[in-house]
């Protein structure tokens, strides 16, 4: 096998017929399957042992020869070949078809190859290969030309006229097999060539197809006649298998009763040849043959689909590759893999951060062949059978064998849907009883996981190397990053938070005598003083701290709470939080001599990952999260009824609304205000008097109201719920997503009645529906964007290229209230700079060219004032394929600068995929103008500016620079007009109902908003170009995630946005090959040209496109990965025709053959590494290798 294995790339094309009897093992006559008294098959049969082996292993059908020994004998009785039975998964056969019969994926398939090779319409072609019409192959001396269609009639009296030899015309497949093999394909590329320079418009569009296909042909030196078949092959049995039910009765694939229709129509065409039966018989005959091999190989493509029993239509073998449960998806993309379990999660509250706990059955059974090797190998058993036996009986010295098995094997734990690359880590495994899987409670967040009753999958790492990438690169302790913005994703939640939150809570200082604290020798005192309930938590008391720096010890007294001194007993004293530079008293401080909620652990994490890595970060995270479940236990906090504290006032603000309201509705009836004016008003009311409710609510909760602390601490809920509990609930939207004007008045402890718990009803019926619709949608969106990008990969360490982009801050809104999307520093942070940065106050250098940009380093840019910084970026990187470190900057799902092998493509996919399900669903209604479409936002928006689709709601852009002169035209209309300092013009209309952006004087630069709304990326593309188009969906996405509350780094869109944009049209071909009108991958466009004008030959001419996801995956360079995206069929006819060769760059393609993904240790560069266990007897070996490795470098 590794000589098959061992190939770089792989191709696809038409196959002629001798290629078709070369793959066959012999003819297939007879359409029946197999003998039904015996069970065995038939000879010459769909499933014949003579023709594809023997069904079982080294057995010939007669029995003459049984057992191995006769390996490679062919019976001299039955014909069969002693072998293997699994050479019934390979070996082919044929069926020699008695008329040729077309192919329907090159006839039918759009644009239709066949037709456009004969410059033939599908319609005209179909009446021909169905046997309807004839057309003229050969006119002799009648006044027919060639290619001229005629009908039965007419030529009858053609033969009346001139006699049948006089000229040619023919029907059916024959017919256009006779005329493909006329064409010289040669002749015919040059003489489109020559028509393309004059033609224009629709002819030139017709032209321009034609001329692919021929090209493609003349490149792949493919006969155009092999679209018609003479021998049709005929699939391995054991890929259609027959099986034997229960009572008595067979289970077949449909394929043996396409490949049966076949077989019997093309024997009663045979014999109906034979006999010389009428011209019409054997036409009906030859067109049901025609039809049998289109249901065979594409059913239901023409006319009716062939139905099996219970009008089902037959599965063909299209219908095996396409879809979901197609070869492609299911079976390639997809495969089971064995040592695997799954059980139920529960809480594992004292496991450490690298360890899940795994039910010691399961356990025993996923590491059976370890045990019993271990086991054979202390010579506690002689064999692996009785290994075996004794690991199925079980006993003390099987468990002490298991533990000493797992003690260095990681295993992975999976969760589904597996959304980011965080849904699989690697943990140590720890024995349990019971039969639940026990997982850590920090990494929940990171799998999305809950204990109420999720599954888990648990997989086994088999291969030393497959271990070491879980142990190194997928250890749960080692990703306490989010790849989407680099944010720690281990923060402690709910119950911890709360305890912590409980910890380091104080209570008033004025409570307390700050004369007479009781002061303390040192931490361990005041924690003995403590448990004997001397002192509580929350008072503040002074602590003698000692603390060493640089060989000299500093001492002094503190004052703090008794809680906050346990808490910094487990955090770094080195964070950042106090600015120890000054020396003095601020050494001895407390690093987190503050009130810490959610918020805050997040802080400290991070700083702690920066500062001290990740392991030792780890530790820390677990003693906060056993002193968070600790002290949370000790606090009891809980919450009942009257923790809901209704404000005394709201029946008053009620009033006060009521009569407001009353008041409106006066105005109305007067004919002072239109109805929307009277809706939007008492809507707004109602709004603001629900925010009264909850101020008051705010001022009259107590620090310490359970309810509060939850919120406040960021353990569970939000004002926004506490409002509901004990404000008022507010206004309700409708399904539509308007706010229905009659408020709830209610909240949730008093209870609503009848009506309000309707209205309330709508809008939660709806969000559960979105819910579920929204999942499906965000789960397509994430499928496409990783298909675009699968194949971006870190290939070099550095592209050497000159170009950069400017950053600045992303804001939206007005010039003088506007909300920062993303600052300056998210942006630069992790970036390599372009140029100096320099600071322009002090003209101090902050960053050099071509240096990271470090945290601190970001913060000082930020604090600078600083407007652009110029950085390397993915989009302008010159890498052909992927993308080099230098422009892509630090992993942040590591924080270390990227890698070679890293594959950053999937990466950014998940990163905008994975929170896809988080986004709204709704297009809001905005209030405002109601002439202008609703803008769409949430999850819709984010497709749209992927899809580059025309967005609802569209924006109209400048697209001249210059000043506005706004005209009215009539009632209805007006016209915006630009005119440039060159005398150029253009005028918008823009009907008078939508306001604009512009006043009359203006003066607008190219691509400025003239009216609001959401821009066509198309004319951003045409008027700003690619680095406008660029900047424009980055912005937009980032704008959507930013308005649900996700942060998302820019880089992850970066790299989607740079696959949109990788292909150019070519409007002239020059001296090049490429066809006018084609896309080509950018890079190959550039290279062409540079070899060409290194020739001093033309160059080509092109423009950059900017393409959706979809079509983007569909146009690129390997096509199996764009094969198994969508529309299989047609992706595999056009590569077969142009006689495609995939370079198998990406891991698609990779995975689909069954080679290691070239990413990571996967990369062909590391292919042919030996590795070298490190055990002592290797130790003169390794250093050798190391003296060898210096000596190199």
């Amino acid at each position: 096998m590794s000589e098959i294995n061992n190939f770089e790339a792989i191709g696809i094309g038409l196959a002629s017929p001798e290629k078709i009897l070369e793959w066959s093992h012999g003819e297939v006559k007879k359409p029946e399957t197999i003998n039904y008294r015996t069970l065995k098959p038939e000879l010459d049969g769909l499933f014949c042992e003579k023709i594809f082996g023997p069904t079982k292993d080294w057995e010939c059908h007669c029995g003459k020869y049984k057992k191995i020994r006769y390996k490679g004998i062919v019976c001299d009785r039955c014909g069969v070949e002693v072998t293997r039975s699994k050479v019934r998964r390979e070996r082919m056969g044929h069926i020699r078809l008695a008329a040729p019969v077309s192919h329907i994926w090159y006839f039918r398939g759009i644009p239709s190859r066949m037709g456009l090779v004969l410059d033939m319409s599908p319609r005209n072609l179909e009446k021909i290969l169905y046997f309807a019409a004839y057309i003229v192959i050969d006119p002799g001396s009648t006044d027919l030309n060639k290619y001229d269609i005629i009908n039965e009639r007419e030529y009858r009296d053609y033969v009346n006229e001139f006699g049948r030899h006089d000229f040619v015309a023919k029907m059916g497949a024959e017919a256009i097999k006779d005329l493909l093999g006329q064409i010289d394909i040669f002749a015919l590329a040059d003489d489109l060539r020559e028509q393309l320079q004059e033609a224009k418009g629709q002819k030139k569009s017709r032209l321009i197809k034609r001329l692919e296909v021929i090209e493609a042909f003349k490149l792949s030196g493919f006969n155009p006649e092999w679209m018609i078949l003479d021998v049709l092959p005929v699939l391995p049995p054991e890929l259609r298998p027959m099986v034997q039910l229960d009572g008595g009765r067979f289970a077949t694939s449909d394929l043996n009763d396409l490949y049966r229709r076949v077989i019997n129509r093309n024997n009663r065409l045979n014999k109906l040849l034979q006999l010389g039966a009428p011209n019409i018989m054997v036409r009906n005959e030859k067109r049901m043959l025609q039809e049998a091999v289109d249901a065979l190989i594409d059913n239901g493509r023409r006319g009716r689909a062939v139905t099996g029993a219970g009008n089902r239509a037959l599965k063909s073998l299209s219908d095996l590759l396409k879809g979901k449960q197609g070869r492609f998806r299911q079976n390639l993309l997809g495969k089971r893999v064995d040592y695997s379990g799954r059980s139920v999660i529960v809480v594992g509250p004292e496991l450490k951060m690298h360890q899940c706990g795994l039910p010691k059955e399961m356990a025993l059974e996923l590491f059976k062949p370890f045990v019993m090797c271990k086991i054979v190998k202390k010579e506690l058993a002689q064999n692996i059978k009785s290994a075996r036996r004794l690991v199925e009986k079980g006993g003390d010295m099987v468990w002490d064998t298991l533990e000493e098995v797992i003690k260095d094997h990681p295993v992975l734990l999976n969760r589904a849907p597996t959304l980011h690359r965080l849904g699989i880590q690697a943990f140590e495994p720890v024995l349990v009883e019971g039969r639940a899987i026990q997982l850590h409670p920090l990494v929940c967040t990171a799998y999305n996981a809950d204990f109420d009753g999720d599954q888990m999958a648990v997989h086994v790492p088999l291969s030393a190397e497959a271990q070491a990438e879980a142990r190194f690169l997928m250890l749960a302790s080692n990703n306490l990053l989010k790849p989407q913005d680099g944010k720690p994703v281990t923060v402690p939640t709910q119950d911890m938070v709360m305890g912590i939150y409980y910890l380091t809570i104080d209570q008033k200082p004025e409570d307390f005598d700050q004369d007479n604290l009781p002061a303390f020798s040192d931490v361990d005192e005041a924690n003995m003083a403590y448990e004997r309930n001397y002192i509580t938590l929350r008072q503040p008391i002074k602590v003698r701290r000692t603390v060493e720096i640089d060989g000299k010890t500093i001492s002094g007294v503190i004052t703090s709470t008794m809680g906050r001194f346990i808490f910094n007993t487990v955090i770094p004293q080195d964070l950042g939080f106090v600015d120890r530079s000054a020396g003095g008293k601020d050494l001895l401080k407390l690093e987190c001599d503050f009130l810490v909620g959610k918020k805050q652990l997040g802080q400290i994490i991070e700083k702690s990952i920066h500062i001290h890595g990740v392991t030792e970060t780890s530790k820390v995270l677990d003693q906060i999260k056993s002193m968070g479940f600790h002290y949370s236990t000790i606090g009891g906090i809980s919450i009942g009824i009257f923790d809901m504290v209704v404000p005394d006032v709201k029946e008053k603000l009620i009033a006060e609304a009521e009569e407001r309201v009353a008041e409106v509705n006066r105005h109305h009836q007067r004919g002072l205000l239109n109805k929307e004016g009277r809706y939007r008003a008492v809507v707004d009311i109602w709004r603001r008097t629900t925010d009264e409710i909850t101020e008051e609510l705010k001022k009259n909760l107590s620090r310490f109201n359970p309810v509060y602390m939850m919120s406040q601490s960021g353990a569970r809920g939000n004002i926004n719920q506490i409002k509901q509990l004990a404000g008022m609930r507010g206004n309700m939207a409708d399904t539509t997503g308007r706010t229905v004007e009659i408020p709830i008045k209610s909240n949730l402890r008093e209870g609503m009645n009848v009506l309000e718990f309707f209205i309330s009803s709508h809008g939660a019926r709806k969000s559960l529906s979105d819910t579920a619709l929204k999942t499906a949608d965000s789960g397509y969106l994430t499928r496409r964007l990783v298909d675009i990008a699968q194949d971006v990969i870190i290939r070099e360490e550095d592209c050497q290229t000159e170009e950069f982009i400017e950053v600045s801050a992303i804001t939206v809104g007005s010039k003088n209230k506007n909300r920062i999307v993303q600052t300056l520093y998210d942006r630069v942070r992790g970036r390599y700079a372009a140029e100096d940065v320099i600071d322009p106050r002090t003209h101090a250098v902050i960053v050099e060219t071509g240096e990271l940009i470090t945290n601190d380093q970001a913060q000082m840019i930020e604090d600078a004032d600083l407007e652009i910084v110029k950085i390397r970026s993915n989009l302008t990187c010159a890498c052909s394929s992927g993308v080099c470190a230098k422009c892509y900057g630090v992993n942040l799902a590591t924080g270390k600068a990227a890698v070679v092998g890293e594959a950053v493509g999937i990466m950014a996919a998940q990163s905008i995929g994975e929170p896809g399900t988080q986004l709204t669903m709704r297009t809001f209604h905005t209030g405002g103008i109601a002439a202008t479409d609703d803008i769409t936002q949430g999850l819709p928006r984010v497709e749209e500016l992927f899809e580059a689709r025309k967005p609802k709601g569209q924006a109209i852009i400048a697209e001249l620079e210059g000043v506005v002169n706004i005209v009215e035209t009539d009632k209805k209309k007006r016209e915006v007009i630009v005119t440039s300092a060159d005398g150029e013009s253009k005028a918008h209309p823009i009907p008078l109902s939508i306001p604009t952006l512009v006043d009359d004087g203006d003066y607008v630069e190219i691509g400025d908003f003239i009216t609001d709304g959401s821009v066509n990326p198309q004319d951003i593309m045409r008027i700003r170009g690619p680095e406008g188009v660029q900047k424009y969906i980055i912005t937009e996405v980032l704008k959507v995630y930013k308005n649900n509350g996700v942060d998302i780094n820019d880089k992850h869109i970066e790299i989607i946005t740079r696959q949109m944009l990788r292909k150019c049209r070519i409007d002239d071909a020059g001296d090049t090959d490429m066809l006018t009108g084609s896309l080509v991958d950018m890079f190959d466009f550039e290279s062409t040209n540079a070899a060409m004008e290194a020739e001093g030959l033309n160059p080509a001419a092109g423009n950059r496109v900017l393409l959706g996801i979809t079509k983007a995956s569909l146009a690129t360079d390997s096509f199996l990965s764009a094969a198994s995206f969508q529309e299989t069929t047609r992706v595999l006819t056009d590569a077969a025709v142009k006689g495609k060769i995939d370079p198998l760059l990406g891991l698609k393609e990779n995975v689909i053959i069954g080679k290691l993904i070239p990413a990571g240790s996967g990369m062909p560069r590391y292919r042919n590494i030996t590795a070298i266990p490190v055990v002592p007897d290797n130790k003169e070996l390794l250093e050798e290798t190391a003296l060898q490795n210096e000596a190199v470098s």
